[in-house]
């Protein structure tokens, strides 16, 4: 079984792009890399990822200079166990689709690098919390595969 987990914002150049790349390092961390995939995308996707998120999340070692916003669509969406949004989503998802939560976060987009690197900061620990979740759902998926055999 695979756990997909999708973040989600309207650009995907900011929230969206930090949340990708925290939940990527904690899939590699916690080894479930081939247990979880992870998908981001946004309901209107900018040209480019906003330099300032670039430069501060380089400053914890994630580079994001080559990534590129992308759309995502409602099916890619439903087909998701979990789903966070930035706190700037109008997604009508369908009521037996994934876990949705919305984080409510500021945009960094044209903040100083202080306020970018303070919502980074909450990103990293939210997504965490996220993968201790994703986690359970792993090992509840395994439980009940080895009860059924």
């Amino acid at each position: 079984m695979t756990v997909r987990v999708a973040f989600v914002c309207v650009q995907n150049a900011g929230r969206s792009q930090m949340s990708t790349a925290f939940g990527e390092r904690e899939r590699s961390e916690r080894g479930v890399d081939d247990d979880v995939e992870i998908l981001t995308g946004g309901t209107h996707p900018a040209e480019s990822v906003h330099e300032e998120v670039v430069e501060v999340m380089d400053e914890v070692d994630l580079d994001l200079s080559d990534r590129e916003p992308r759309e995502i669509s409602t099916e890619e969406l439903n087909a998701c166990d979990f789903v966070a949004t930035m706190g700037c989503s109008t997604l009508d998802l369908d009521a037996e689709g994934p876990d949705v939560r919305d984080w409510g976060l500021d945009d960094p987009d044209g903040q100083d690098h202080e306020r970018v690197r303070e919502i980074r900061d909450e990103i990293e620990g939210r997504v965490s919390d996220l993968f201790d979740e994703v986690e359970g759902a792993i090992e509840e998926e395994r439980a009940t595969e080895v009860t059924d055999e």
